[in-house]
């Protein structure tokens, strides 16, 4: 949201928007006329305190009278981009990387994702090519280059829910929610409850407090009004999370509580979780949170099913980007554990924040450092019984979009729920938006398979031939007939899965071909051309010349069929399958390397193991007969002792099937 900035030690002074916890590198200006100086420095000033709104000001009046630096331009593009106004981002980082070429990695970061939201995705991509280059090590680079279709995998999950904005929204920014019975909770600032109108100088916003509305028919949202002065305060109120019977809530504030304002070592107010219970009408006994603490910030909560297990969003030590996601035992005495990082599966270097977590084991969350479509987007991991996470998905359009969308809330049942987006034709800075899910998340990679069938000599395709879809095994999964425009469909397979598809046609040979379905940007196609037989088999045929057999190769001094020799020796065993009456001799051959004595050996083995193959697909072995010749029948000259090239030496090593009776 953009309504309260804070500040955080972290090495360098480092900036959290209440909404989105985000890093500053504070600089220092530096123009040649003095009067421009002066300027500069107050707009630093404001800067260093997180007053943006004076801030930019003062910068683009520089800009507008021809002065300008890289640490301007930078400072700038920062300002808007922390008050997640990423379009004018865009435009003063792209001014910067006009202006200078040695720029800090983490610029071409922002820059990317400001991009993005100005819907420039191939520029964005090229400029996280070149964060890569300069940071390979980092968590958002490595998952950029790892996930290149993510926004084909984002297509994938995309349309599964309805939109509309949720009908409470204030022209300030309203953000967050937590279901209480027939309720929401959420956060604005709308109203600051004071008779000054209290603004705040880093957003040029009120504070926020806690707002309540009813929820009626199809989850819409009517009547808001504040909702306890027991909780909220003169300071920011937000994000809160309530226990199903109602009577407990935890949930975000300044650090402030009995009336004192708490401060870092640098007199910074940061963020606490606290906790209260309602007794009566009355919300009682406020207290914050064992693992708060003065010098970093904790915030926006969230329960598990069974309100054994707090999650929220952190920078405390141990942090591995600008926020991070953990989570935390509430032990049955009420007492608490101790705080757990959720992991590099989970966080990454940029921003993670506003979990919540459903009964299905569902952790959605809100992160600019995963691939996403600009600002910061919604991702759910599926968590198993061990509390393990799956992969991360992001939740697709139309809720997730250009510019920052977050605080997802759903209902288990009802599969209603709200979301909160700055995206334009809001009323205010950030909106609270109604969702209704329509579709099921697709977690498991799928993509349809599917094909052609045609005639190899014209190109034409072919009707009515048999199409069978086998697993690895040669195991029939699947039979279908190609229609009139030799067009077949075998529907969704599971991605990196190997198939073998079966093509019959009577006056065609029967063909065989591998299919691995391999990402899952696109789908699967394979086109299958059939040959008609040259001419009629016949006894003394080599099945191997016949049909265009790649040759069985084994590896060097071994007999074992290999996968790629077994995808071969499949149309050996569908033409004896074809032709039910056919036996064959299989001759295997070696070059003369080795000894005479040995080749006749790995040469009888070979031949042997080819026959027991087929033996065990089904094949009669009174229809087979197998004999290894060593090197006894060369082809060429490359006999012991001649020199000859490794190819002239493959061209021995040959199986051979000759049709003994047809």
């Amino acid at each position: 949201m953009k309504l309260n900035i804070i500040k955080f030690l972290k090495n360098n002074k480092v900036v959290r928007n209440y909404k989105k916890i985000s890093l500053v590198i504070v600089c220092i200006a530096s123009l040649s006329m003095f009067s421009q100086k002066v300027k500069e420095a107050k707009a630093d000033k404001s800067y260093d305190k997180f007053a943006y709104v004076d801030a930019i000001k003062t910068y683009e009046r520089i800009v507008a009278k021809g002065y300008k630096s890289q640490d301007l331009l930078q400072k700038l593009g920062n300002a808007y981009y922390f008050k997640a106004d990423l379009v004018k981002a865009a435009k003063w980082y792209g001014e910067l990387f006009t202006f200078s070429q040695n720029i800090e990695p983490e610029y071409y970061y922002r820059y990317a994702q400001s991009l993005k939201e100005v819907n420039d995705y191939s520029k964005a991509d090229d400029m996280m090519a070149k964060f890569k280059e300069l940071k390979g090590t980092d968590l958002r680079a490595k998952l950029a280059i790892n996930q290149k279709d993510y926004l084909a995998r984002i297509k994938k999950n995309s349309g599964r829910y309805k939109v509309e904005n949720a009908g409470i929204n204030s022209k300030y920014s309203d953000f967050g929610s937590a279901f209480l019975n027939n309720k929401i909770v959420f956060a604005s600032a709308r109203d600051t409850g004071s008779f000054s109108n209290r603004r705040h100088s880093w957003t040029g916003e009120g504070f926020t407090n806690l707002y309540k509305a009813d929820i009626i028919a199809e989850g819409t949202l009517t009547k808001a009004e504040k909702f306890s002065s027991d909780i909220n305060s003169k300071v920011n109120e937000s994000s809160p999370v309530f226990t199903k019977d109602g009577k407990t809530v935890y949930f975000t504030r300044n650090n402030f509580i009995n009336g004192k304002l708490g401060k870092d070592t640098e007199k910074t107010t940061l963020l606490k979780l606290y906790k209260a219970t309602l007794e009566g009408e009355k919300w009682t006994n406020i207290k914050e949170m064992p693992f708060n603490s003065n010098n970093y910030s904790v915030a926006h909560p969230a329960l598990s099913a069974d309100e054994s297990t707090l999650y929220f969003a952190s920078d405390m030590p141990g942090t591995l980007g600008q926020s991070d996601l953990y989570k935390i035992a509430i032990n049955l005495d009420g007492s608490f554990g101790a705080p757990t990082n959720l992991g590099n599966k989970i966080n990454t270097e940029g921003r993670e924040t506003f979990p919540m977590v459903t009964s299905d084991g569902e952790l959605y969350f809100a992160s600019d450092g995963h691939p996403g479509l600009g600002g910061l987007d919604i991702f759910v991991s599926k968590m198993d019984k061990e509390g393990n996470f799956g992969e991360v998905i992001n939740v697709g359009e139309p809720v997730n979009s250009s510019y920052d969308d977050f605080a997802f809330l759903i209902n288990d049942k009802t599969r209603y729920g709200y979301f909160t987006s700055n995206r334009l034709g809001g009323k205010g800075g950030d909106d609270i938006y109604k969702l209704k899910e329509t579709q099921k998340l697709i977690t498991k990679c799928e993509q349809n398979l599917s094909g052609l069938v045609t005639d190899k000599e014209t190109g034409l395709p072919l009707a009515d031939a048999k199409v069978a879809l086998l697993d690895a095994d040669f195991k029939t999964l699947k039979e279908v007939m190609s229609d009139k425009d030799g067009k077949f469909d075998f529907g969704l397979k599971e991605c990196k899965t190997v198939f073998y598809i079966k093509v019959e046609k009577q006056e065609f040979i029967p063909s065989q071909t591998k299919a691995i379905t391999i990402m899952e940007d696109e789908s699967s196609y394979v086109e299958i051309p059939l040959e008609k037989p040259s001419q009629i088999i016949k006894k003394g045929d080599d099945l191997m010349k016949k049909f265009n057999i790649t040759l069985i190769h084994f590896d060097l001094g071994k007999y074992n069929i290999r996968p790629d020799a077994e995808v071969e020796l499949a149309k050996i065993l569908d033409v004896l399958e074809q032709y039910p009456q056919m036996e064959i001799d299989i001759r295997s051959h070696t070059d003369s390397r080795q000894s005479a004595e040995k080749n006749r050996i790995l040469s009888q083995n070979r031949a042997s193991s080819t026959m027991e193959w087929l033996i065990k697909k089904g094949i009669s072995q009174n229809r087979l007969t197998a004999k290894g010749y060593g090197e006894s029948q060369l082809l060429n000259k490359c006999s012991d002792g001649v020199k000859c090239t490794e190819e002239e030496h493959q061209a021995n090593r040959r199986s051979e099937f000759i049709v003994t009776k047809i």
